[in-house]
């Protein structure tokens, strides 16, 4: 695993130890960036909220992204991404909060300070966690108007078209990983 490109490229990642996580490929990885490079806002934030090794949010803020948000519940994910982190010699651009997804986003509702460019989301038993994490952006008003969700599944899930203010924007498959961008179209305040 690598950073593919922007200020940190080509430096290499450590993968999460055991079985637990499975990285997003570097293959997969390029495509996302293909896609979403044209919408990245150099002032944005960026949330990665099934983390793993922390390799997307990582890319994310290379190139060009302000700050990354690095969220997982494991303490081995946890450990890989504060060692990914140092790999870039810019640990202040990223935040690693070890939490359960839902239980952040219920946090930073309270907050009310914070508001997302770009949510990368690769969880387990997709399809029902990515609506429910949606719902919640929504909810909790985590969002800047047009901002990005990109979910990555496998092929068992199938995602809507849109949905509480996200309209997809790009649909891709790569064997059996697929890649849904949304953008939200919510009011945002």
């Amino acid at each position: 695993m690598r950073i593919i490109s922007g200020k940190f490229g080509r430096r290499t990642l450590y993968a999460v130890p055991g079985r637990q996580t499975r990285p997003t490929t570097d293959k997969i990885k390029e495509a996302i960036f293909n896609i979403i490079t044209p919408y990245i806002k150099s002032d944005g934030i960026v949330l990665d909220l099934y983390a793993g090794s922390g390799g997307l949010g990582i890319e994310a803020v290379s190139r060009g992204m302000k700050q990354a948000f690095l969220i997982d519940h494991q303490f081995n994910a946890i450990k890989t991404i504060k060692r990914n982190v140092a790999v870039t010699k810019h640990e202040e651009s990223f935040k690693v909060i070890k939490s359960d997804a839902e239980r952040f986003l219920n946090e930073l509702n309270q907050q009310k300070n914070i508001k997302f460019d770009l949510i990368l989301l690769d969880p387990p038993y997709a399809q029902q966690k990515i609506e429910n994490v949606m719902q919640l952006l929504d909810k909790n008003n985590l969002l800047n108007n047009q901002a990005l969700v990109v979910a990555e599944t496998s092929d068992q899930v199938n995602l809507n078209k849109c949905f509480n203010g996200f309209n997809l924007l790009k649909y891709k498959h790569y064997g059996i990983t697929h890649i849904y961008v949304y953008r939200y179209d919510g009011i945002g305040e």
